[in-house]
């Protein structure tokens, strides 16, 4: 029965590794419709490069930075044939993969935020040093033992901080990099007028951005369910927060943007990244309401970024994910309680120390790495290259090289 369960866990883990990898899919489409089409190869090398980067920092520091193990045993070992504490059928081998999907959605967020106008290699580096480093102390601090800091909480608050499937570890933590990043590099040029006002860039392609939302929320499902671990721990209220939280930032984004395609589509990935924190303690109505509120406050946060703040977050990353992230955290604290028909085991007080520390950290990161980066290698295109275009001044080819070509 022990090899049975183990073997079990081992490909529930698997499935969830491989629905999380699809996600990063949803990132290049999403990022390829929303920019316009001279940065469209962009956009998908990026992301698969960063995806690749994150891994590779991941694999050799990050993860020991997260939780003090690394893989450089025997493949005996590794399997949990050898002494080496590892687990059998390499249950912790297929973890490592989960959780390294997870820590690759920090660069594919930022991406969004600084897209049209980053130098590449530069991005890179960014990319190896908040996954080596700055992520997993997050990570470990909030799903490992690391500083002791849950014990803290737990001690203090009655409860420690929950964050079940990372509205704040992943994603308010990668929005506040975002936006740190997209602080430190400036706005597009020609985005606003000497005046101030804006000028609109409309999405370049409908159906790539709806695409890419489309396979984001079947990947979130993997994201979120699978966050159990083991079969053990599965239940099917995750699912249904997920489902629950998703239509109702389809819905309030739907009306209050007066039915716009981009705000309806990134409206349900605002719910999912919000029910993240609580979608395995919500009462579905909770997860419902969550997502409405989180889909309410994309589109308005957006808006004020774009138009009032000149903040110009190309895919509204910061938004999306730094500011539902955080509220999710926060929320999770609320509709939690067992008073609210939750299953409780969450303490308010611990959910507004962890989840605005988690945010807080992210800001730190993001304007710390990419700060370095601009005073010593740079971040930015030149004019020239930002005119022509990412995909012919970095990748020297465009997403339509037949159509681009002159003509004979």
């Amino acid at each position: 029965m022990d090899a049975a369960k183990t073997g079990g866990d081992v490909l529930f883990v698997l499935m969830g590794a491989v629905m999380v990898l699809a996600m990063h899919c949803g990132f290049a489409l999403l990022e390829v419709g929303t920019v316009r089409r001279k940065n469209q190869v962009n956009a998908l090398v990026k992301i698969l490069s960063d995806f690749a980067m994150s891994t590779i920092a991941y694999f050799f520091v990050g993860y020991a930075v997260a939780y003090g193990i690394d893989f450089f045993a025997d493949a005996h070992t590794l399997v949990g044939k050898g002494s080496g504490g590892f687990a059998a059928y390499g249950y912790d081998l297929v973890k490592f993969f989960f959780l390294a999907t997870f820590a690759a959605a920090v660069p594919a967020i930022v991406s969004g935020g600084i897209a049209e106008r980053a130098r590449f290699w530069p991005q890179a580096g960014a990319t190896l040093a908040l996954i080596a480093l700055f992520y997993p102390l997050l990570e470990g601090t909030v799903w490992g033992t690391r500083f002791g800091l849950q014990g803290w909480m737990a001690a203090t608050f009655g409860q420690p901080f929950h964050d079940f499937a990372g509205s704040v570890v992943v994603h308010a933590f990668g929005g506040w990099v975002a936006l740190g990043a997209v602080l430190n590099l400036g706005n597009r040029r020609g985005r606003y007028r000497p005046n101030g006002s804006l000028i609109a860039i409309p999405p370049s392609n409908i159906p790539f951005l709806a695409l890419g939302a489309w396979v984001l929320c079947v990947g979130w499902f993997g994201f979120n369910v699978m966050s159990a671990q083991v079969l053990d721990g599965v239940t099917g209220l995750v699912a249904l927060n997920s489902l629950m939280a998703m239509v109702g930032g389809i819905v309030t984004s739907l009306v209050i943007s007066r039915t716009d395609p981009g705000f309806v589509h990134n409206g349900a990935l605002a719910g999912l990244v919000a029910v993240c924190a609580g979608s395995d303690v919500m009462h579905p109505l909770g997860a419902l309401v969550t997502g409405g509120i989180a889909g309410l406050l994309f589109v308005w946060a957006f808006n004020k970024c774009q138009i009032d703040w000149k903040i110009d977050d190309v895919l509204g990353v910061w938004p999306l994910h730094g500011l539902c992230g955080l509220t999710g955290g926060l929320l999770a604290g609320v509709f939690g309680q067992e008073a609210l028909g939750g299953l409780g085991g969450v303490s308010i007080l611990s959910q507004i120390v962890g989840t605005l520390g988690g945010a807080g950290f992210g800001l730190a990161s993001g304007l710390a790495v990419y700060g370095l980066l601009r005073v010593t290698v740079g971040i930015r295109l030149d004019p020239e290259q930002e005119y022509k275009g990412a995909d012919l001044s970095l990748h020297h080819i465009t997403a339509y090289p037949e159509e681009d070509a002159p003509s004979m």
